[in-house]
Order: structure tokens, then C-alpha cells, then sequence
């Protein structure tokens, strides 16, 4: 589902939420109105925070976050994938005391 939200201000101390729900196949259409309320504004009207937010039911993953297990790698890219660098994750610096140094070749 896509969902566009935006407030009115019909007096100036009560703002109006308002929002607008598309299903998952019309981003054109919720551009379309998000970019509409923007013009809307700039020619002077009371509308502010025009957002737009997407929840795609094949997108998104189970709620809550874990910790990465203890030998997850978080490296983006490797020049040799067979030469491991840094230190491991649940790898505590103390651990590094009076140890060999590390460091960078």
C-alpha cells in the first residue's frame, strides 16, 4: 500500500491531518497527488508536510531487529574474499591487548 499524507490548516492553531491510500501498483497516481498538494501550497494555500510512505506486504520483513550472530561479517566489499579483515564481530578490543597489533597492511 502506498499512502499520502498531508496536513490542511483551515485556522491557524488546528491543522487537519488528511491522507489518501493507494494500492501497490499506483505510485504514478500517489506522485501525481502528493506533487499537486506542493503546487497547492506554493501558490498559497495551507498544506504542509506532504509525504509520501510505502508498505509493499512483499517488501517488508518481520517486526523487530536482532543482533547479527556472533561470526556475521559485515564488509561490503573484498578485494580477495579469502583474506579476512578486521577483527570478527563479538570481538571485544580488550581482546586486542597485547595482542599481535592488527592494523592496517
Amino acid at each position: 500500500m502506498i499512502v499520502v499524507y498531508w496536513l490542511e490548516w483551515p485556522q491557524p492553531d488546528a491543522p487537519l491531518a488528511r491522507h489518501v491510500n493507494f494500492d501497490a501498483g499506483s505510485l504514478a497516481e500517489a506522485l501525481r497527488l502528493a506533487e499537486n498538494l506542493r503546487r497547492r501550497r506554493r501558490e498559497g494555500e495551507a498544506i504542509s508536510h506532504v509525504v509520501i510512505q510505502s508498505e509493499m506486504a512483499e517488501s517488508v520483513g518481520e517486526a523487530g531487529v536482532l543482533d547479527a550472530p556472533s561470526d556475521y561479517a559485515h564488509y561490503k566489499r573484498r578485494l580477495d574474499p579469502s583474506f579476512p579483515l578486521g577483527r570478527p564481530s563479538g570481538h571485544s578490543p580488550a581482546d586486542d591487548e597485547g595482542g599481535s597489533g592488527g592494523g592496517s597492511p
